[in-house]
């Protein structure tokens, strides 16, 4: 941004990492492209082309000091991005301007540096995802057995656990690390394929040598790191790829915001605080405020993540015949961003995650309100085994129920039913303070807890663990 005139993506300035960041930036991908050409000619030359030594040097020489200013002017001549490069390149590297580029056509550079680049930033979000499972597993460890309220409807339920809670969170994030994985095990390489995917120029530069167009598309894949090659393709490779790329970042989005949008709920009811600076400012106008503005951030950019994620579908849909360059605008934008959005959620919730402060007395007391109400089925279950009738028993803690319901909704004094039903005869036989223990009410959540860690957060931490180091910290 020049002086803070000119409008930059949020996504850049605020809130996705800088490793993120220099991989869709300007030098990264045109450097790509570079050492894309730079392959070819070598390849080309070991199958027999007229290629030298000093060319490949000179491009070699080259890869990196990128002139913008002269490549810009080129493209606004031209209308053509890669042919700016390409003279561009040649510029830098006059011996070899006459065989950059040789049979390729622009999908060469363009397709294959996408490819590369997804593949890293896929790479970059499976290090992130490890981080946030391992911080969910150390959270849900640690609150293995806090009993806390559970909630369907938004409405209490039976009791869970904090740890249990956190365990559930963290396989959401488990299964999007299986199916990034799985993307980048299954990506495959444009490779060499021509104008229409024929393959024709490279077969005319070889005079007619199969073998040898199927070596030179083996040995560029396997150059750029790449075992699996695209077995067919039009002019580019099926945008599907993108597709179904972009949906496993939506699924990332979608982990997020189930995360974020709980720990908004628990926040309000002052179970849990995300982390809060010592200087931070909650609101301008109430001194007081300590708002989730982490996790409301989170759920926007997964909001905005989840709804660009569509776009790449269309452009698979829109691919006339061999191509169609009405992918090329959607593409610069949708795939990048799409990246940088899923690396500033993953942030924010690894950084959450890491931080949580959670309040006990809170979870306790609230627990404490609704404990009476779930506890009748036992107290029923007790009196009936001291000779109680069960409809006899089961209509007085019905009234008993509702009379206590009113006295908080209406009156918004405590929950007095146990003191209720401790008054009544027809419960004098049941001892019902030890009914009342909430660690009698989670189940197997603890247990449930420490087979989940065992078996799902155990084997991430392993395989990623050069990576559960990474920085936490936000820009804003």
């Amino acid at each position: 941004m020049k002086d803070h005139i000119e409008y930059e993506s949020p996504l850049a300035g605020r809130y996705a990492g800088l490793e993120m960041r220099e991989l869709f930036g300007a030098q990264r991908k045109f450097s790509t492209w570079r050492r894309l050409w730079l392959t070819l000619a070598e390849v080309q030359q070991k199958l027999g082309l007229n290629i030298s030594d000093e060319q490949l040097k000179d491009m070699s020489d080259h890869l990196y000091d990128i002139d913008f200013a002269a490549a810009a002017q080129y493209e606004k001549k031209f209308r053509h991005d890669v042919m700016a490069h390409i003279h561009t390149f040649g510029d830098a590297a006059p011996s070899a301007r006459g065989i950059i580029h040789l049979g390729a056509t622009s999908q060469f550079v363009v397709d294959n540096t996408d490819l590369i680049l997804m593949r890293e930033a896929m790479d970059i979000l499976a290090g992130s995802l490890a981080g946030v499972i391992d911080a969910f597993g150390s959270l849900a460890k640690r609150y293995r057995s806090l009993p806390c309220l559970g909630f369907t409807h938004y409405q209490p339920a039976q009791l869970t656990t904090i740890g249990k809670r956190a365990a559930v969170w963290c396989y959401d994030f488990v299964t999007d690390l299986g199916e990034l994985q799985h993307r980048l095990d299954s990506l495959e390489f444009r490779s060499v394929k021509g104008t229409t995917g024929t393959q024709d120029s490279f077969l005319a530069l070889f005079d007619g040598d199969h073998a040898k167009v199927q070596s030179l598309e083996k040995a560029v894949a396997e150059k750029m790191g790449f075992e699996r090659i695209c077995p067919v393709t039009g002019q580019t490779y099926s945008r599907k790829v993108d597709a179904r790329i972009a949906a496993t970042l939506a699924g990332i989005g979608a982990s997020v915001h189930k995360f974020c949008n709980d720990i908004r709920l628990m926040s309000g009811m002052k179970e849990v605080d995300e982390p809060f600076g010592s200087k931070q400012v909650g609101s301008s106008a109430m001194p007081y405020k300590r708002n989730p503005m982490r996790c409301e951030r989170a759920t926007a950019l997964a909001r905005f993540l989840m709804d660009v994620s569509v776009s790449p579908l269309h452009t698979a849909a829109e691919q006339w015949l061999e191509r169609s360059l009405d992918d090329s605008a959607n593409k610069r934008l949708a795939i990048p961003e799409a990246f940088l959005a899923a690396d500033g959620i993953l942030r924010i919730v690894l950084n959450v995650a890491r931080g949580l402060v959670v309040y006990e007395g809170s979870i306790a007391a609230h627990v404490a309100a609704e404990l009476p109400f779930m506890a009748t089925e036992r107290i029923l279950m007790e009196a009936v085994k001291s000779g109680g009738d069960r409809q006899d028993l089961h209509e007085k803690i019905r009234q008993h129920s509702i009379a206590a319901g009113e006295q908080v909704k209406v009156h918004g004094r405590p929950n007095d039913l146990i003191s209720r039903l401790k008054a009544d005869a027809a419960f004098a036989e049941v001892d019902i303070d030890s009914l009342l223990k909430p660690a009698g009410f989670i189940g197997r959540a603890p247990q449930q807890v420490d087979e989940f860690i065992a078996a799902h957060v155990e084997p991430v931490r392993r395989h990623y663990a050069h990576k559960l180091n990474a920085d936490a910290e936000l820009e804003v």
